[in-house]
């Protein structure tokens, strides 16, 4: 496999970057798409501090304290904005950020409550797998938004009152700024969907979606292989993923390839 970049800070730093601007996109389409849920973001100590709503996954700072220390100021800051618009602070920060943030967010009562393993790998070096041959990937085509958007969220049905917040999430994926939406089919119907955001030759794969009936057929990895080509073809050197430590989508990404650059701790303030 094509040699990997080292784990250090510049490639932390690069990675937060792309997916901090990347949430940053999807705020600002949620804000064209859905107007009345006020998503907005900003920008303090070159972090990336998006607002898509109380209960959004997004809702948070990116790379916070990767470009320097940051200040109690900054903080204050941060937490106005989220505070006006009725939402809890929360920082997903990597270990490589500036030392002294985690002193920082310690003395102002924040608590570390979640983890996230960041994966990465070359694009060029392609993945090893033995296509099926019913298995077919496009490009989503213009017109096809809503059935991009329902099948994403089928793939969701099965965990209750799930199904409607992707459903609401996949519409707003096809107006993202940079992002490209793809499709897996079988006898010509659509059974599973991938997203693809594509910042500063950084390619985030996300939106993995597969409906329960089309589960076990090769669909994501097809998903998978096809997004790596179109991310080289594209100017991108790099692939990046998130997943749960230790989950099956951690176990996935390794199998094809991608390594753990570091593990992200988010912070909340403690109750």
């Amino acid at each position: 496999m094509r040699m990997f970049p080292f784990a250090d800070r510049d490639l932390a730093r690069r990675l937060e970057r792309a997916e901090g601007q990347g949430c940053e996109r999807f705020a600002d389409a949620r804000a064209r798409v859905f107007p009345d849920r006020g998503a907005c973001s900003t920008r303090v100590a070159g972090a990336f501090v998006v607002f898509d709503g109380r209960s959004s996954p997004i809702t948070q700072t990116f790379g916070l304290g990767m470009d320097g220390a940051v200040t109690a100021g900054d903080l204050e800051t941060i937490e106005a904005f989220f505070l006006e618009r009725g939402a809890a602070a929360l920082h997903e920060v990597s270990p490589l950020a500036d030392a002294g943030l985690t002193t920082l967010l310690n003395a102002r009562g924040y608590e570390p409550f979640e983890f996230t393993s960041v994966l990465y790998r070359p694009t060029a070096a392609g993945i090893d797998v033995t296509p099926n041959p019913a298995i077919r990937i496009r490009m989503m085509e213009r017109g096809e938004e809503d059935v991009w958007a329902s099948t994403a969220a089928a793939g969701w049905r099965e965990i209750a009152g799930l199904e409607e917040f992707m459903l609401e999430i996949g519409r707003v994926h096809s107006r993202v700024a940079g992002a490209t939406l793809f499709f897996a089919e079988c006898d010509g119907r659509p059974i599973a969907t991938a997203v693809l955001n594509i910042v500063d030759g950084v390619a985030h794969l996300a939106g993995a979606s597969t409906i329960p009936e089309g589960r076990r057929r090769g669909a994501q990895q097809a998903l998978l292989a096809h997004r790596l080509r179109f991310a080289t073809s594209h100017s991108c050197d790099l692939a990046l993923m998130g997943a749960q430590p230790g989950s099956v989508s951690q176990r996935n990404a390794e199998r094809h390839g991608f390594r753990i650059a570091y593990t992200r701790t988010k912070w909340r303030k403690a109750e």
